[in-house]
């Protein structure tokens, strides 16, 4: 009994001396590499003080659609085209590494390189958590990334911005192998009540 009660310990020491030795580099690397297998799709949840919404979310590669009640997205790598119920209007954007990282949470993993400083944060069992602030000049002034130990897949982002207003998406139901084509990731007018405005700001 002796016997396995250490044993057990020990596992359980080598596995957390294993993750511990990870770089947020590591980790993220293998958080992206699933999306070089295909699309995936899950359910997120967006919250924040003024209260909280959920929807769907479909990636592949950089490429994304956002779907909820009051909110719907398409990114199809270089252009974005954001759809708000209470604006009542398409907006047509070459959205910033702020934007598309409150709009899909895995672009701040994406963008790590090139948007981002990073380093270890305080994570509990069974997650790694990685802290994100931005290069240059932003209105995020720090992002938290909870990244599953088993999966890799992100769990939640915790924004902060400039201004100190703080808000959470969480993600749950993956599914990899989802079907989607170029036209997913590309906003069309039948996807939008008629009549809806279509305001480029590039």
């Amino acid at each position: 009994m002796k016997r396995s009660a250490i044993f057990l310990s020990l596992v359980m020491l080598l596995g957390s001396l294993a993750m511990s030795a990870q770089t947020p580099q590591s980790v993220l690397d293998k958080c992206l590499a699933g999306f070089k297998k295909g699309a995936v799709s899950a359910v997120y949840t967006f919250s924040n003080s003024h209260g909280a919404s959920s929807g769907s979310i479909v990636l592949s590669g950089k490429k994304f659609r956002v779907l909820s009640s009051d909110l719907k997205s398409w990114y199809d790598g270089s252009t974005m085209w954001s759809y708000s119920k209470a604006v009542g209007e398409v907006n047509i954007t070459t959205p910033t590494a702020a934007d598309l990282a409150m709009a899909n949470p895995y672009a701040i993993a994406q963008n790590y390189k090139t948007a981002y400083n990073m380093s270890r944060g305080t994570a509990a069992a069974g997650s790694y958590t990685i802290k994100f602030t931005p290069k240059k000049k932003s209105n995020i002034k720090e992002v938290m990334l909870t990244i599953n130990t088993k999966t890799y897949y992100i769990t939640k982002v915790q924004f902060v911005m400039t201004n100190n207003t703080k808000s959470t998406i969480t993600v749950s139901n993956y599914k990899s192998g989802v079907k989607a084509d170029a036209a997913t990731f590309k906003f069309s007018k039948s996807q939008v009540p008629k009549g809806t405005p279509v305001v480029d700001l590039r």
